[in-house]
């Protein structure tokens, strides 16, 4: 099952993915700037491979939930992410706030 919906944070608008798969379930959530996802983004590869891209993304481990994600300190994060002040440890929320 895939589930979309609006998610507001301090007032700004985000979406919220869900899409279960067998034995994991993806998670992200996002707005025209950036993202946060659970462990299956490879913040490596978009950093390495796609550094033109200029992504700006971070990266939780160990959540099942959206409400985890969005409490969940950064595991991994992007250059371009560093750039906005999210490191290694902001809560999901907040790097979100970043991204505005």
């Amino acid at each position: 099952m895939i589930e979309l919906k609006p998610l507001f944070i301090e007032g700004h608008p985000f979406t919220a993915v869900s899409v279960e798969l067998p034995k994991t379930t993806l998670l992200a959530v996002y707005n025209d700037n950036g993202y946060i996802m659970c462990g299956a983004l490879d913040v490596k590869l978009l950093n390495e491979k796609l550094a033109d891209r200029h992504i700006l993304a971070g990266r939780a481990t160990g959540v099942r939930t959206i409400e985890q994600l969005l409490q969940a300190p950064m595991e991994s994060v992007t250059f371009e992410a560093e750039k906005r002040g999210i490191t290694i440890g902001t809560i999901g929320k907040d790097a979100l706030l970043k991204m505005v």
